[in-house]
């Protein structure tokens, strides 16, 4: 069981498994091509393997496909393979820096738990990493490897160089952005270890043939990158909660801020919740907050974009030869309907979440439920006819920083720019002060600490409340409260600007004062109220077709078929949040249920034609 193996498959040769033996198949068989009986899939690899098809269901192959790296049966680069974990490069370490008493009590905690499931919150600068490397250091010596799990794959390098500059035992990187040939050569790696290691990577990273995992650290756990887009549409943090059972290892989950679905799983299943809830340097760094109205015109004299409050600041840190930051939530303004005068924002009635602007018919649109009314020529809340349907982009802001400050280096980083790997290798020019202003989106809020920093505006703060989703107001709050911790850190004072039409918003409010308790709560009752996660089970099903009549018919009428079923709560359909790609329309029916095996049960059986995303992190 577990032997690679390459078959044919129409004209082409596909890696395979053996997960089982048998003297009479029940079908059609083909001659095996080769046999790679020297790199077994682990037996938790398997059971790994036969979990996730029943608890995401897709096509057995697409599933496979996550355990068996491009090419990994053909031996024309045997060299690139014979290296295995056992090599310890030589290199001078350096220590690890002492603990604060805040990161010392965790640790006494951890020390009196195993292999168990902890949510570590921590603040941002508040030293989790160095709470990771302290439970790596004690499960190395203990005789066991290390899985280290980042968000985007730009940030695997980054963490990889600091823990080999504290641990001599091999590091492996692995994410989907290597080459096949790297791919195989570190898949070969771990599953020929003979020593622990230390695995750092991507979500790809758990279906490495991991042998005695000890330890799993989920890092920057609240971030969307940990749900995969395609099928099958798995989500890493219950894949690592798997993994963690199958290894009897210890998971860490590490956030400034929690999911509120993950909060709540934790503390009804009564979890261990650790909080770390001071900055691990503690010099007298206050930061200045200022929130600027921007319905009040008169506070953007000089720019239509940027407050005067905020362009004073930039010129006092470019003064001081520091730099600044500016943060524009991109997706979050896409076909958003706003008043720019008392910051009225269109809301769907029966869901609480925001609506949508369709320019093609020129109507407001629900993304969860069907509502549909006319766009406003005017805001329903105060008569003014300054309605905004769309907001500013990275490219139109960099050129208006361009013109307030000829002289500044501007970098901008984004999904046009630089992927996450240009902002990594881009990251000594950041940490070093070769840019002056730096204009990006989520991409700078990730795990970066930038020493100079001292001014960080976030340039329309309520973007993302405009989402037309359930998760709206958390990521509102978690982008705020990641932005904002870029700064007074430790280094230098620094100033924080946040720019909205909606001044007295709680969640901003929340967000700006780091009071997630406070939002957590609040967010609960919402939740509960509107029937979302964690209090329901969802899964979305989409179907696409070449006409909007074809797709929209045959939503009904598999919402017809299903609407049998007592348990479960069907919505729609309705469009997706971009309704047509490629010439072809997709709407989606929105399923809910008190129990998840029900609509496992029925993506399980959806016709063809149609795809299904169960948990999803949106309805979009």
């Amino acid at each position: 069981m577990g032997a690679l193996v390459q078959i044919p498959l129409g004209n082409q040769r596909v890696t395979g498994i053996v997960l089982r033996e048998t003297t009479k198949p029940g079908f059609p068989v083909k001659q095996i091509h080769a046999v790679r009986a020297d790199a077994l899939v682990p037996e938790t690899s398997l059971d790994l393997l036969s979990w996730l098809r029943g608890y995401y269901p897709a096509p057995i192959g697409q599933t496979v496909d996550l355990f068996t790296p491009t090419a990994l049966t053909q031996r024309g680069e045997d060299k690139a393979d014979e290296g295995n974990a056992s090599t310890k490069p030589s290199r001078e370490l350096v220590g690890l820096p002492p603990m604060t008493k805040e990161q010392a009590n965790v640790l006494k905690r951890l020390d009196k738990m195993t292999a168990t499931s902890v949510l570590l919150q921590g603040v941002t600068g508040s030293g989790k990493t160095r709470v990771y490397l302290e439970l790596a250091r004690k499960t190395l010596d203990s005789g066991r490897s290390v899985l280290f799990l980042t968000p985007e794959i730009g940030l695997t390098t980054p963490l990889a160089k600091q823990i080999e500059s504290h641990f001599r035992e091999e590091v492996i990187i692995q994410h989907s952005g290597l080459t096949p040939a790297e791919r195989r050569s570190q898949w070969l790696k771990v599953s020929r270890a003979d020593v622990p290691l230390i695995t750092v990577g991507a979500r790809s990273a758990l279906f490495l043939p991991h042998n005695n995992l000890g330890l799993i650290v989920v890092d920057e756990a609240h971030d969307t990158s940990y749900k995969q887009s395609q099928a099958p549409r798995y989500n890493a943090l219950r894949v690592a909660g798997k993994l963690r059972e199958l290894h009897r290892a210890t998971l860490v989950f590490g956030t400034a801020t929690p999911l509120v679905a993950e909060r709540y799983q934790f503390e009804s299943l009564d979890r261990p919740v650790l909080r770390l809830d001071t900055r691990a340097i503690t010099n007298d760094n206050s930061v200045d907050r200022i929130i600027v109205d921007s319905r009040n015109r008169d506070a953007f004299t000089r720019s239509p974009y940027l407050s005067d409050s905020l362009i004073g600041a930039i010129q006092q840190a470019a003064n001081a030869n520091e730099q600044s930051l500016l943060f524009l939530n991109k997706r979050g303004s896409a076909r958003m309907v706003l008043c720019q005068s008392c910051g009225w924002h269109a809301t769907c009635p029966r869901c609480d979440i925001s609506m949508t602007f369709h320019a093609d018919t020129h109507n407001l649109r629900c993304h969860s439920c069907e509502t549909s009314e006319p766009a406003p020529s005017s805001c329903p809340e105060c008569g003014n006819t300054e309605i905004l349907f769309k907001s500013i982009g990275t490219k139109a802001l960099e050129s208006e920083v361009r013109k307030l400050f000829p002289g500044a280096r501007i970098g901008r980083f984004d999904s046009d720019t630089h992927k996450t790997t240009g902002l990594v290798a881009r990251s000594s020019e950041l940490q070093s002060g070769q840019i002056d202003i730096i204009i990006g989106t989520q991409t700078v809020t990730k795990g970066f600490d930038l020493p100079l920093l001292s001014v960080v505006g976030i340039i329309q703060a309520d973007a993302s409340m405009g989402i037309p989703d359930f998760t709206a107001h958390e990521r509102t709050f978690q982008l705020i409260s990641q932005v904002a911790g870029r700064i007074g850190r430790g280094h230098r004072p620094g100033k924080l600007v946040i720019q909205t039409y909606s001044p007295d918003n709680e969640v901003i409010e929340q967000a700006i004062t780091g009071s997630y308790d406070s939002f957590y709560a609040s967010e609960l009752l919402e939740r509960q109220r509107f029937r979302f996660p964690p209090f329901v089970h969802i899964a979305t099903i989409t179907c696409t077709k070449a006409s909007r009549e074809g797709v929209i018919k045959a939503c009904e009428q598999l919402k017809a078929k299903l609407m049998g079923s007592q348990r479960v709560h069907i919505e729609g359909p309705a469009p997706r949040f971009i309704e047509k790609q490629r010439g072809k329309y997709a709407w989606q029916l929105i399923l809910r249920s008190s129990k998840r095996s029900d609509l496992v049960r029925i993506v399980s059986q959806l016709p063809s034609g149609w795809t299904h995303d169960l948990d999803p992190i949106d309805l979009l």
